[in-house]
């Protein structure tokens, strides 16, 4: 009898998988139960502490105020090895059930892409500028961009 590809492959670790690891706590399932630590393995190009990923994991555990200040302690010590971290994480967080959405980069508006141009500002900065410009400000800002042309709509 074949065994069939899901059973000889072993299955692709995810940081959010070890985020739901340390979440459960010592009785959670241990991802890098065969993992040392020390870096003996990291020559092994199939070994699970490969697919630990210090900064997407603290990051994912710094959205929470009971796990942010061993997150930050994970990133003061990010030349440890693997298995070290997630010991840490995984033992010294109490377990419970976490949820969040993870932050993403939000797209710039017409307004900041405006002011970028016109000032040369970066994307961050033209964004905190736009908070300082009035209403009346950006219209007159943004008419004196126009460039004019046969495609462009005139708003009313």
């Amino acid at each position: 009898m074949k065994a069939s590809k899901k059973d000889s492959a072993p299955q692709k670790l995810s940081p959010f998988d070890f985020i739901g690891s340390i979440n459960d706590g010592p009785s959670g399932k241990n991802l890098l139960a065969g993992c040392y630590a020390d870096n003996s393995e990291s020559h092994i190009p199939d070994s699970p502490d490969k697919a630990y990923v210090p900064f997407i994991i603290n990051r994912g555990l710094s959205y929470f105020t009971d796990t942010i200040l061993y997150a930050n302690a994970m990133n003061e010590r990010a030349h440890l090895p693997a298995k070290m971290q997630f010991d840490f994480l995984r033992f010294g967080i109490r377990p419970r059930k976490r949820f969040s959405k993870w932050a993403k980069k939000t797209d710039d508006t017409e307004d900041v892409a405006l002011i970028m141009k016109r000032y040369g500002y970066s994307s961050e900065k033209a964004r905190d500028a736009l908070k300082l410009f009035s209403a009346d400000a950006l219209d007159e800002m943004r008419a004196a961009s126009e460039t004019g042309g046969l495609n462009k709509k005139k708003k009313s």
